[in-house]
């Protein structure tokens, strides 16, 4: 049920109303509640970009051939990618806490899995388990959250923290991976995840309040099976146009099947009365702008720890460890412009603070794209890594705020995982497109080796900085303008569209 503007959401009271009659535990201090999710929000991106430098020491010790090897990385993500709008309904239905439990009971015996694997397919099998286990998790995490904290600066602060997290995790996988790989062996950049995993289960069985959305309903089972497919299927014809290009025929027929997949799913739901997603809630102007903002945002930003990884150390010569720990400036820049944003959007609206970090980002994006294949330190990565980390950080944070309020409590967990689905596939979907527009410059390059990979390199960040802008022109003609809070309104973030 969607909220109005001027009306209050009645519908969904058993949201904050304990389940099945049983007493109320006194309620969890928020901090505790933040931590928790956080912590899951936490394992959940670091697992898309820890492996990564990990990848040789798993070929050599599993035998796995190149293609093998690319879906170390595709089965994790493809899964996150399918099941996470599913993810996000069933916790609205079955519970928030229990299936952030069992995504978490799934990621962390997952991670075990892949740990002691000995065969390629044995750790293939885990890493699309953990995929699974991170679909259910995600959504539950911000969900949670939103659910605890009440609208307004309160939950401003804790969605940066829980922004910042994210992008922090994402951002210490290449440092984490590098520690882990040099220090003990790949096999901990997964294992890792078991003690702490058990610890966050222990604590959240314990603390975390349960809540769902009204009574439980059925679930829309054709839909849920249409989106979840077309979700997948797109992601793995996204993720073949890596290997095959993205006119081949094994890139083509999965796109354009996903694609016809999402087609039938949207006319499925306008005709059911139970829908997975209502349509209507892309009538909320907040939910489709800011969303729309996370999917091109991310689809920039988030190759950018990807390219320069390679650059730092294929053409710069820097060790995995001494690209991990480089970048770990830039991982700090992310958390300051997460934690900064919630203090300008009391002061200037949510708007502004998006469009000011896609900026920030396109600057830092431009910077980028001067590399040369003898940069230094300072100038080829630190301050432009900066930039463009603290312009991310700024904008996540505004636009996940606008994209998760003006929804009723019944549509809370559909929303986070609608707000994941766009970040993580605008992100694969930016990777790819990336990724041959690199080697596309590189290979009509006719310098030599390093130079023609930073070429390769700097078109990216070209292309990145054009993208970012558009973002920014996007957000500041389509995000809702934000009423000021200090006159008792609501947000505008539930402005209809129109």
């Amino acid at each position: 049920m969607l909220r109005t503007p001027g009306t209050s959401d009645t519908s969904d009271t058993s949201d904050t109303a304990p389940i099945s009659g049983r007493p109320r535990r006194p309620a969890p201090p928020t901090w505790l509640v933040v931590t928790l999710t956080c912590a899951g929000q936490f394992l959940v991106v670091l697992d898309v970009s820890v492996v990564n430098v990990a990848l040789p020491s798993m070929r050599a010790d599993l035998g796995l051939s190149g293609p093998g090897l690319q879906w170390v990385v595709n089965a994790y993500a493809i899964a996150f990618a399918g099941f996470m709008l599913l993810g996000g309904r069933v916790a609205d239905l079955y519970g928030r806490k229990r299936m952030f439990l069992v995504g978490l009971a799934v990621f962390t015996l997952a991670s075990l899995g892949g740990g002691l694997a000995q065969e390629g397919w044995h750790l293939l099998a885990a890493r699309a388990a953990q995929g699974l286990g991170a679909a259910v998790l995600a959504p539950a995490t911000l969900t949670i959250l939103t659910a605890t904290v009440p609208e307004g600066p309160a939950r401003a602060r804790a969605i940066a923290t829980w922004a910042a997290v994210g992008a922090g995790g994402g951002a210490a996988g290449g440092l984490v991976g590098g520690l882990l790989v040099e220090g003990l062996s790949w096999r901990w950049v997964l294992l890792i995840n078991v003690p702490v995993g058990a610890v966050a289960l222990l604590l959240a069985l314990r603390w975390l309040p349960e809540s769902r959305a009204g009574e439980r309903r059925r679930l829309d089972l054709p839909g849920a099976l249409l989106v979840t497919a077309g979700l997948a299927v797109l992601a793995y014809g996204i993720a073949q146009t890596e290997a095959e290009g993205w006119t081949a025929t094994a890139t083509l027929v999965p796109l354009v099947a996903g694609l016809v997949l999402l087609a039938l799913f949207v006319v499925v739901e306008a005709r059911t009365r139970t829908a997975l997603m209502p349509l209507g809630l892309f009538r909320v102007r907040s939910v489709s702008s800011a969303n729309v903002g996370m999917l091109i945002c991310g689809s920039a930003t988030f190759s950018m720890w990807f390219f320069m990884t390679l650059y730092a150390q294929n053409v710069l010569g820097y060790s995995p460890l001494e690209a991990g720990l480089a970048q770990a400036p830039t991982s700090l820049a992310v958390i300051v412009g997460s934690k900064v944003a919630p203090r300008l959007m009391r002061g200037i609206g949510a708007r502004p603070v998006a469009v000011l970090g896609a900026l920030v980002a396109a600057a830092g994006f431009a910077w980028q794209s001067t590399m040369t294949a003898d940069g230094g330190y300072v100038t080829a990565i630190l301050l432009p890594g900066v930039l463009m980390m603290l312009g991310a950080g700024l904008a996540t944070t505004p636009l996940t705020s606008l994209a998760t309020t003006g929804v009723s409590a019944g549509e809370a967990g559909l929303v986070s995982g609608l707000v994941n689905t766009s970040r993580t596939m605008g992100g694969s979907l930016g990777l790819a497109v990336m990724s041959t527009v690199a080697a596309t410059r590189t290979a009509d390059s006719t310098a030599g080796e390093a130079v023609a990979l930073t070429e390769g390199y700097a078109q990216v960040f070209r292309v990145s900085t054009g993208v970012l802008l558009a973002a920014a022109v996007v957000m500041a003609v389509w995000l809702p303008r934000e009423k000021t809070r200090r006159a008792g309104r609501t947000p505008a973030d539930s402005e209809p569209l129109g």
